[in-house]
């Protein structure tokens, strides 16, 4: 998910698109270069680094562009490519803003009795959906089905399923959605992640994906935008509960937020069982999901974010999304991660490159 484009550097889901790099304990870019000093230069002295990257050995330009897109990549990268350490304090950042987002999206859709996006759209001149109506089947005022019907157990009332968080069925779905990205996010830093996440990387994730997830608890209690308002609806029998008719973008939302979080998190652990093991190690992993798509891990993060726009904010919302994320891992991402990984794997990168056609969706891109 350097100083990047927030929708790819601001997810941490997505920091190695395959591989990784061997371990290295001083925090040196991992190909055997010495670290460029403040000056620019090399500590030796036998080599210095231009400013566009360029490495100039005894006064001579090098031939080769690989340490230079390496490094440019490096640069533009929030994680410190190929740097295999731990830092306590981006970690700790990082959990707890991460952790405090449910709970501001709780108060943005109005959980506990708190009006928070309400007051903010009432602010913009946007009007709101009231919390009761989200609570009731219909909504007599603006002549507009609520979409949710609830259960069909008469011993379950409208907001039943929101259980003690008291939430109607919409915004408890928008609050479920805030919550698995935040604990998905914890988990790749905690478990599948192996480079070093700085304060400064752990302020600019979370302040990104705080932003996107509150615009969404927006866009789902404004009336003008609400996904909940569809005409278009879809019934879901559920066991035990009863059938939920649901609203068809909140529907096809839900499902793709699923699928990309299960592809994004199977493949990141995935590849970390792969490298954990010692005869994989400067090997690329080809196999699981890596065998469908190179960067695979990308296009799960691109569905679920999708799902998750779709679900609140309706098919413009979600079609907007798609596209941002898209356009920036064609055209940003991949090339950045491709002059990396060609650079640390060579042959290897290039064979699999080879195997596999598909940079991010399977049979598509």
């Amino acid at each position: 998910m350097s100083s990047p484009e927030p929708t790819i550097a601001a997810d941490p889901g997505h920091p190695v698109a395959n591989g990784g790099s061997n371990k290295t304990g001083n925090g040196t870019i991992p190909n055997g270069s010495n670290k460029t000093g403040s000056n620019g230069s090399i500590p030796n002295g036998s080599k210095k680094t231009e400013s566009n990257g360029t490495t100039v050995p005894n006064g001579k330009k090098s031939s080769s562009p690989t340490a230079a897109s390496i490094s440019g990549a490096l640069h533009k990268d929030l994680i410190t490519r190929g740097v295999y350490k731990s830092n306590p304090l981006g970690t700790s950042t990082f959990v707890g803003l991460r952790a405090l987002d449910p709970l501001l999206q709780f108060g943005l859709l109005g959980g506990s009795g708190l009006s928070w996006g309400e007051s903010i759209l009432s602010r913009l001149g946007i009007p709101a959906i009231p919390f009761i109506d989200h609570a009731l089947t219909t909504t007599p005022d603006i002549d507009i089905s609520s979409t949710i019907l609830f259960p069909s157990s008469p011993s379950l009332s409208p907001t039943s399923l929101g259980g003690l968080l008291g939430l109607p069925t919409p915004r408890l779905i928008i609050f479920l959605m805030a919550t698995g990205s935040s604990l998905k996010q914890i988990f790749w830093l905690l478990y599948t992640s192996r480079e070093e996440f700085t304060p400064s990387a752990a302020i600019t994730v979370s302040a990104y994906n705080t932003l996107v997830n509150s615009l969404a608890s927006l866009l789902l209690i404004a009336i003008p935008t609400s996904a909940s308002l569809a005409p278009s609806r879809i019934s879901i029998p559920l066991p035990v509960v009863g059938t939920f008719t649901l609203p068809l973008p909140m529907a096809i939302g839900s499902a793709l937020y699923i699928s990309g979080m299960s592809i994004e998190t199977a493949s990141e652990v995935h590849r970390k069982k792969f490298k954990d093991k010692p005869k994989n190690k400067g090997e690329v992993c080809t196999t699981g999901l890596w065998s469908k798509a190179r960067h695979i891990n990308y296009a799960g993060y691109t569905l679920w974010r999708t799902g998750y726009a779709l679900a609140a904010g309706g098919w413009i919302a979600g079609g907007l999304v798609a596209a941002w994320h898209v356009w920036g891992f064609a055209y940003r991402s991949i090339g950045l991660m491709d002059e990396y990984m060609s650079g640390r794997y060579k042959e290897k990168w290039e064979a699999y490159k080879k195997d596999v056609r598909w940079k991010l969706v399977p049979g598509i891109y």
